[in-house]
């Protein structure tokens, strides 16, 4: 089993140190994408047909004996406290495993066509497979410090992957902001492990679970907010969210690898793992679904006014995102990991579908500058198609049918309400509408660019292509009441209970809802967006809105004047006047008085042997004079 983490590992070390040592044949900075690329999505590969051969022999075992345990090494081991660095594969991890290792590899492969221009391709593809190694670790720890293992490596590496180009100062900035914005939300994860600690005596994810119930409730619900906390770090929520639009300037496999099918579901991942716990905090799934709720209307207000092809698709990431919160919020955290997969398929299949945009578009993401690719570009605007009906919710594409659940059990649920459900639903239309918006100005009308665009390399294209069927048909996995994957987790992810008053005649009800409410969203968008002068028109009469949802709420504005120029000013104070002005003036004032005493003390070394012969009797007469005194 842990050869699955090995495997990223070595295509890490092989590519690190071929770059890193300038053995490459052809020259340090000019290694073959082609020969790294195809190290790098070997070693992926391989782990995900060995998370493939293990799944297969999960699904033989009984419900109750359904893992797979590994102990590599004791690791930890204080009075108290005793942790071994320990793999457990069971229906949940071995579940992220397929989708990490089986769209990173389709990621990979899509990476040598798109980077095959790049200096050092060694090192971009070091960077992916330590990505995958971190984040397998992350689902497959045993224990909560295993797992953070993971979840800081995963923070680390999409620090270098989305500063890759790092002599760009606004890409080197994302990166930073990145890094700083997920260290907020790590302090909580630790503070919340070190309660659970306190509360369980173990951080192990089965003894935990068995020991929980005897702890008090208050205790329970503070350790769930501050796990909590972490989660809205890493996985992009309210107030945390702002990194993940920034992480575009990475290169779009990237934001497909990061943002689309790993890191960013850590927080639903650590969730459904500990969705025993959640659930004895009432409170903190309060604030879960409404978290994830408002931070799905909320970013998808800011996708309807955006130009860039990626940052759309960054703002609906954070969307769908919130999606997985409400669902985990409202005790449906099965429903939330449905979505996490299908949300990989087709979010990976739009990136990367966006890459090959900006690939034939040489390099140009600018919505407003393309238009008409649907011929230049057939293959990727059938692949985009797909995705976008998945993402709109059109039955029987793979987002309908875990959107559909979601808002279902928002409804539904004992934990949800109706307001949930109606911003579920409100944010449903905007998905449609926005996404509409960006097929409409990329792939239909006239062109608007300088270029003509080609088709991308079948290196590109066939990914697409896989994705494409995974989106269409992915969502039959988790059809309503007759779900496998549903009794697949039951034995691992808990559930909530469902609220009897609500009649399953209206989930039919919801579901028509819902669907008409997509559907009114891609009317309204064709409508509008058809003809560019109604949109011009429309743009100068609610400028006033469109100006700040295209600045997105001014958010990283306010966060600059409240917390960071703030801090800088504090920071400034500490350095200039109380180290500079205070501690540093002390310390010369300390050495200079030293110098003074050892300049003046000086004047006695004459080297006259009769100058230390004087000064020799001087001292007896003191001294017998002083003793003399003392006795009488």
């Amino acid at each position: 089993m842990a050869w699955l983490v090995y495997f990223p590992l070595f295509g890490f070390l092989i590519n690190g140190f071929w770059y890193a040592l300038g053995q490459a044949p052809v020259g340090r900075k000019k290694a073959s994408a082609q020969v790294t690329g195809a190290i790098a999505s070997t070693a992926i590969g391989a782990s995900f047909l060995l998370g493939l051969a293990l799944f297969f022999q999960l699904t033989s075992l009984p419900a109750e004996e359904r893992f797979f345990e590994q102990t590599l090494f004791s690791w930890i081991h204080v009075p108290g406290l005793a942790i071994d660095f320990k793999f457990r594969l069971d229906a949940l991890s071995g579940l992220f495993v397929l989708v990490i290792t089986g769209v990173g590899t389709l990621i990979h492969l899509y990476s040598i066509g798109y980077m095959s221009h790049d200096e050092t391709p060694g090192k971009f593809f070091s960077y992916l497979n330590l990505f995958c190694a971190a984040m397998l670790i992350l689902v497959l720890g045993s224990s909560l410090p295993v797992t953070f293992l993971g979840w800081e490596g995963v923070g680390l590496c999409s620090y270098l992957l989305i500063g890759y180009w790092y002599e760009d100062i606004e890409k080197a900035s994302a990166g930073k902001k990145a890094f700083v914005v997920n260290r907020i939300g790590d302090l909580g994860f630790l503070l919340g492990m070190f309660m659970l600690y306190s509360l369980c005596g173990s951080l192990e994810y089965t003894q935990i679970q068995s020991q929980i119930g005897s702890v008090h409730s208050g205790a329970i619900t503070a350790a769930c907010l501050l796990l909590f906390l972490g989660c809205t770090g890493k996985s992009a929520q309210i107030p945390l969210y702002v990194w993940l639009p920034d992480a575009m300037a990475g290169p779009t496999p990237v934001s497909a690898l990061i943002h689309a099918a790993t890191m960013v579901t850590s927080g639903v991942y650590l969730c459904a793992r500990l969705s025993h716990v959640f659930l004895l905090a009432p409170m903190a799934l309060e604030v879960m679904a409404w978290t994830g709720a408002l931070t799905a209307l909320f970013a998808a207000t800011m996708a309807l006014a955006q130009d860039d092809i990626k940052k759309v698709l960054a703002y609906s990431t954070v969307s769908q995102l919130g999606y997985m919160f409400l669902a985990c919020g409202v005790g449906a955290f099965t429903t939330g990991v449905f979505h996490v997969m299908t949300h990989a398929f087709f979010k990976a299949l739009m990136f990367l579908g966006a890459g090959s945009v900006i690939y034939g578009m040489h390099h140009e993401q600018d919505l407003q500058k393309m238009g008409g690719l649907r011929s230049q570009m057939p293959k990727t605007f059938l692949v985009f198609m797909v995705g976008w009906l998945a993402i709109c919710g059109i039955p029987p594409f793979s987002g309908f049918f875990s959107k559909d659940e979601i808002l279902w059990q928002a409804m539904s649920s004992e934990h949800g309400s109706s307001a949930l459900w109606l911003l579920g639903a409100l944010t449903a239309v905007l998905t449609a509408f926005y996404m509409t918006r960006l097929i409409v100005l990329a792939f239909y009308g006239e062109s608007r660019s300088e270029h003509h665009a080609h088709e991308s390399p079948s290196i590109m294209t066939v990914p697409l292509m896989v994705l494409a069927g995974l989106s269409a048909l992915g969502g039959f996995l988790g059809v309503p009441h007759m779900s496998w994957l549903e009794h697949w987790l039951e034995p691992v992810v808990a559930s909530a209970h469902h609220n009897e008053a609500v009649a399953h005649s209206t989930e039919w009800l919801l579901m028509a809802v819902s669907v008409a409410g997509a559907a009114l969203g891609i009317f309204g968008a064709f409508r509008l967006y058809s003809n560019l002068k109604n949109v011009s028109a429309i743009q100068l009469k609610w400028k006033n809105l469109y100006r700040v949802l295209a600045q997105k709420w001014y958010v990283d504005e306010l966060y600059e004047w409240v917390i960071v120029k703030p801090l800088n000013y504090f920071s400034q104070f500490l350095w200039k006047v109380i180290d500079v002005s205070i501690i540093d003036r002390i310390v010369l004032t300390f050495g200079k008085a030293s110098q003074w005493a050892g300049q003046n003390a000086r004047m006695i070394q004459t080297g006259s042997v009769q100058s230390y012969g004087v000064l020799i009797l001087l001292g007896l007469v003191l001294t017998m004079g002083y003793l003399l005194y003392v006795v009488s």
